[in-house]
């Protein structure tokens, strides 16, 4: 009742808005969420709540929640409720930024586990590499979890010449971002993205449906002229997106 009752208060500031009350609704909701007032999986008020205080038809009140439903900050549960999705997380798309510090960042708490360490010859490798990588590579599977939530995989192929200790790190402790650019500081990158469905393994390890559409980054590092890695970053859209400023 509190919680209609605050929402009724506060759309009487927003009616003298030239717009029309389904965007006033919306512009309101999403105040609240990203205000923080509402958290992620806190129930709204229902249809039938906001008409009745809101003094708004249910179409309007029903597009409001469609529409904000549609950009990803509501989901509705049939029969149960309309509901505060999750914020999705926020990865950096120009710089090469490790996730670690990225989560920590935002108050939460990073854990990853490591699928697979292992030394393969190039002609093995999961996509075609760049062939400066050497005959040779050091091969990683990594799952990166915000809060024990999977949020990124981590598939990564290593210039095995230039960094024979990579397969003795404890990637648990650390990250192969802060290791790898520790023994060879970065100086240049290139990256492609491209939105993909998942392997059923990578569904499994990242824990979601395979259904689930995902962004995939696919980025080489250079240290000088030394080709340093490629590595296949996984994230599920529903968890995550990239983001990234450039200046002219």
């Amino acid at each position: 009742m509190e919680k209609i009752t605050d929402l009724s208060r506060e759309f009487t500031d927003y009616r003298g808005e030239a717009l029309p009350a389904y965007k006033l609704l919306k512009k309101l909701l999403t105040h609240r969420i990203s205000s923080g007032s509402w958290s992620s999986g806190e129930p709204i008020p229902s249809e039938n709540e906001m008409t009745h205080a809101l003094g708004l038809s249910r179409m309007t009140i029903n597009r409001a929640i469609r529409e904000l439903t549609a950009e990803g900050l509501l989901y509705r549960t049939q029969g149960v409720g309309t509901f505060v999705a999750p914020q999705k997380s926020a990865s950096a798309l120009f710089e090469v930024k490790n996730i670690a510090d990225e989560i920590t960042e935002r108050g939460h708490l990073h854990q990853s586990r490591v699928i697979l360490l292992e030394e393969i010859r190039a002609v093995q490798a999961p996509w075609p590499i760049d062939e400066a990588l050497g005959s040779r590579v050091f091969h990683s599977v990594l799952i990166h979890c915000d809060n024990g939530v999977p949020l990124q995989r981590e598939e990564r192929l290593v210039n095995a010449e230039v960094t024979p200790h990579y397969l003795d790190q404890d990637f648990s402790s650390t990250t192969p971002n802060v290791y790898l650019g520790n023994c060879h500081p970065i100086t240049r990158g290139t990256h492609s993205v491209e939105a993909v469905l998942p392997s059923a393994q990578q569904a499994q390890e990242l824990e979601i449906d395979s259904a689930e559409p995902c962004l995939k980054l696919l980025r080489t590092t250079w240290s000088g002229d030394t080709v340093i890695s490629q590595v296949a970053l996984l994230y599920p859209g529903s968890r995550g997106r990239l983001e990234g400023s450039f200046g002219i």
